[in-house]
């Protein structure tokens, strides 16, 4: 991966490319008979990138992957939410960049962001039914914190309610 890439906030400019993303990685998961989405709302993407928390990692002038944070998930991680970690969501990879393990770049620019705001680690979900994808983030790090079924809550985009999920976490390495 001899190409530079940069992480940057996402535009409303950029949405359309984001949601075309979210429907070919709906696709993708659904041939290879993995869990999917159940559609994604396109309001949370939208406040995403309107609150500043949007990023996307480009290539030149290619978007190459796409993901959200938050800094709080006090509906999904509940009395484990403390205001230490940084939780990265929706992430979605442009199909020409599969298999350059993108996450890396995520995760090198959520360690920095985290140490930056004083936070001692990442947090994330994934589903429960899809061990791959769990192996995938536990070999950058994350360790299994437990299982998880999210409520049917206003609070949570309706893609993600009454969602059988896993909880990942990696904390940050003093340097």
């Amino acid at each position: 991966m001899n190409e530079a890439f940069e992480v940057l906030n996402t535009t409303l400019a950029d949405l359309e490319f984001i949601y075309s993303l979210f429907d070919q990685s709906i696709n993708y998961q659904e041939n290879k008979g993995a869990p999917v989405w159940r559609g994604y709302d396109k309001g949370v993407l939208v406040k995403d990138v309107n609150e500043g928390n949007q990023y996307k990692i480009v290539s030149g002038d290619e978007i190459a992957i796409a993901f959200s944070v938050c800094y709080t998930d006090a509906v999904i991680w509940r009395e484990m939410e403390d205001g230490s970690a940084i939780y990265l969501h929706r992430i979605v990879v442009n199909p020409d960049f599969k298999g350059q393990r993108l996450f890396g770049k995520i995760l090198d620019w959520a360690e920095s962001r985290a140490r930056q705001k004083g936070l001692r680690c990442i947090r994330m979900d994934t589903w429960d039914n899809n061990p791959s994808l769990i192996n995938y983030y536990r070999g950058f790090g994350f360790s299994f914190i437990g299982r998880y079924i999210t409520p049917d809550s206003e609070a949570l985009p309706v893609h993600n309610r009454n969602l059988p999920i896993v909880l990942l976490e990696k904390p940050l390495v003093a340097r």
